[in-house]
């Protein structure tokens, strides 16, 4: 079964979160950018708010081909309690730069011996930035040591999605490279409850919304986030 993934960006927003029935609460600062990260005493809050069973994870930023700055991050959003790091590798160019940056993470953890699971993060939207293409990701990652991968949506214009960069052919061939590689495969990228339908439908094991959920004062809602959470876990 798929698990929704809502991304909040302070406190009041994970409690929302959890009482609609997300099962991953993701802390990020979209003023920064699609994987923007958030301050580290607001990540603290959130975690500290949350039941003990909930994973979360915490975004590291839209990198540039940092892997020192990367590693360090990582490393404090483990520190933190994360589940789960997502590196957004955006200033990757080439599949072995990706692949380098996951590994730098990944060596850093093992070194610590932090247990966060590594998401490596590309973009739908890569031609725009000239960032990696998504459909190399599960290769970066694999390579990289990461556990799973997510594609995401750089550019946060409310008229485009995932699915206006990508076909369902692709998605469906990405998300069962990165499962035949034996990695979890994320889809995101200002998906709505429809679109949210589809990821669910080509496979993946998590699907993450933040554009989708959200209130008329552009705050998390409870309500919509139980509407996705019910259609995700097939009960709609």
């Amino acid at each position: 079964m798929a698990r929704l993934m809502v991304s909040v960006v302070d406190r009041a927003e994970a409690l929302e979160a959890v009482k609609g029935g997300a099962d991953i609460v993701d802390v990020k600062n979209p003023a920064e950018g699609a994987l923007g990260a958030q301050k580290p005493w607001i990540v603290k809050q959130v975690k500290e708010s949350l039941p003990k069973p909930l994973e979360f994870s915490v975004t590291l930023g839209d990198l540039p081909y940092i892997p020192g700055t990367a590693s360090l991050a990582a490393v404090g959003a483990a520190v933190l309690g994360a589940n789960y790091v997502k590196v957004g590798l955006l200033g990757a160019r080439r599949l072995e730069e990706a692949a380098r940056m996951v590994k730098a993470v990944k060596t850093s953890m093992e070194a610590l011996n932090l247990k966060a699971k590594i998401v490596a993060c590309g973009y739908a939207d890569h031609a725009e930035y000239g960032s990696l293409s998504p459909l190399l990701l599960p290769k970066a990652a694999y390579k990289g040591e990461a556990d799973g991968i997510l594609i995401d949506v750089k550019s946060k214009n409310s008229s485009r999605n995932l699915f206006s960069y990508l076909t369902s052919g692709n998605l469906r061939k990405v998300v069962a490279e990165a499962q035949g590689l034996g990695l979890f495969a994320a889809l995101a990228g200002g998906l709505s409850l429809k679109t949210l339908a589809e990821c669910v439908r080509l496979g993946a094991d998590v699907v993450g919304l933040r554009r989708g959920v959200l209130s008329a004062e552009g705050r998390i809602s409870r309500g919509l986030v139980a509407k996705a959470a019910s259609l995700v876990h097939g009960e709609l």
